[in-house]
């Protein structure tokens, strides 16, 4: 595949880096809301259908397109032995295990058992923020 096709699959790339970014920082911040709505009601319902549709029309296949194209740059481009590479992988192996936390919390939320409080979806908003700032700059940057 040529350069083109990289550039082209690079975009694609960062569209659905992006998606995913924007459900990562967004699923919490309804979950502190949700937290305020009585078991039951239409509010809670609400909830429950816009995270179960955030989660399974945006978050997810994002995730999957992040993961498949950024593992074909990674090998198109050559990167795999670069240091600041396998760190980046590392920060994003985490970001992926913070959306399979956030699905836990969605299941659990939907079953009427979340037990966190609205304090902690607040400081749980902030993880994937801080992992996309560490993932971009080793991007950008690459350091080592």
């Amino acid at each position: 595949m040529g350069y083109e096709a990289y550039r082209w699959v690079k975009a694609v790339h960062i569209i659905a880096v992006i998606s995913w970014m924007a459900g990562l920082l967004y699923l919490p911040r309804l979950f502190v809301y949700h937290c305020g709505a009585e078991k039951g009601s239409v509010q809670s319902e609400t909830f429950k259908t816009m995270e179960g549709r955030l989660l399974t029309i945006i978050m997810a296949p994002a995730m999957v397109i992040s993961w498949v194209l950024g593992l074909w740059l990674v090998h198109a481009g050559g990167y795999l032995m670069a240091g600041w590479l396998h760190a980046k992988l590392l920060l994003a192996v985490l970001l992926s295990g913070v959306h399979g936390y956030l699905s836990a919390a969605a299941r659990a939320f939907r079953e009427d058992r979340n037990t966190k409080s609205a304090r902690h979806w607040r400081i749980v908003n902030e993880v994937p923020t801080l992992l996309m700032v560490g993932i971009v700059i080793l991007v950008i940057v690459q350091p080592f």
